[in-house]
């Protein structure tokens, strides 16, 4: 099953499959229930009335986006590659405790085929192509979309103390364009795409699968609701894998597609 969020004229509404739940229902609502309960009630819902209207990021306003960073030797690697302060990539990576950071709150999140943006005082930039869990209230994973976690490689590289300047800006978090639900079996082996396109021709393509992560999903849930409540659910990026060669910046114009399993976010980029 897979549930969108649409904008109708009367606000925005959550679907099924296609087809439009009863009004009143919010992601929220349905993740203050346990998975089962969730996929019963979901499996219930009535299939009479097809949903329209634009695909909206799928997640409610005042959800949090929390991110995992260094999970994939890729990203160590990289991020040592552009860091002042090279061997704490290191050390985070070996550790047993997981880096986590705040990246997004839903009204400031874009949906799939919505503008990102690029920071005006950064030279380097890239997206970082996700694996995003939906964790209920309960801290079960429910379900899964694709995550543009869109970063200025040269603030965070100057001084570590800058990633939340360097993650944490207008238009720097997509999801879409659809949440897929799964359980936490499901996701460990999912392959996640990236495609870069500049005037129409692909400048970058690169892929990796979630079995190269260096942490269980679970371990990254468990140490985020270790001692913070999520009553109405929360998302959680879980790091990239795939990060362009060190010669690539974002330039306004260029095309993003992310497919991660089922599902995809696709994204022009602004300045």
């Amino acid at each position: 099953m897979q549930l969108t969020r649409h904008r109708t004229p009367h606000g925005t509404r959550w679907a099924v499959d296609g087809y439009w739940l009863p009004g009143e229902i919010t992601l929220s609502q349905l993740l203050e229930l346990s998975g089962d309960k969730m996929r019963e009630l979901l499996r219930n819902s009535s299939r009479a009335e097809s949903a329209t209207g634009e695909l909206l990021a799928p997640i409610d306003p005042l959800h949090e986006v929390w991110a995992a960073g260094v999970t994939y030797l890729r990203s160590r690697d990289a991020r040592r590659a552009e860091s002042a302060q090279a061997d704490i990539y290191d050390r985070v990576y070996d550790a047993i405790r997981p880096e986590l950071f705040f990246k997004a709150i839903g009204w400031r999140v874009v949906g799939h085929q919505m503008p990102i943006r690029i920071r005006g005082d950064s030279r380097w930039n890239v997206p970082e192509p996700e694996l995003v869990l939906v964790v209920n209230r309960e801290s079960e994973i429910v379900g899964y979309c694709a995550g543009n976690d869109v970063s200025s490689r040269d603030i965070e590289g100057e001084n570590s103390l800058y990633l939340p300047q360097a993650k944490i800006y207008n238009g720097s978090c997509a999801l879409g364009q659809a949440i897929c639900l799964a359980g936490s079996d499901e996701l460990c082996n999912l392959l996640i795409h990236l495609e870069l396109q500049r005037q129409s021709a692909t400048v970058f393509s690169g892929e990796t699968t979630t079995a190269k992560m260096k942490r269980p999903l679970m371990e990254l849930v468990a140490y985020l609701t270790r001692e913070l409540d999520f009553p109405h659910g929360a998302f959680l990026m879980t790091g990239t894998g795939i990060v362009p060669g060190n010669e690539f910046s974002l330039m306004p114009g260029d095309q993003v597609r992310i497919q991660v399993g089922a599902v995809m976010v696709e994204n022009r980029v602004y300045s």
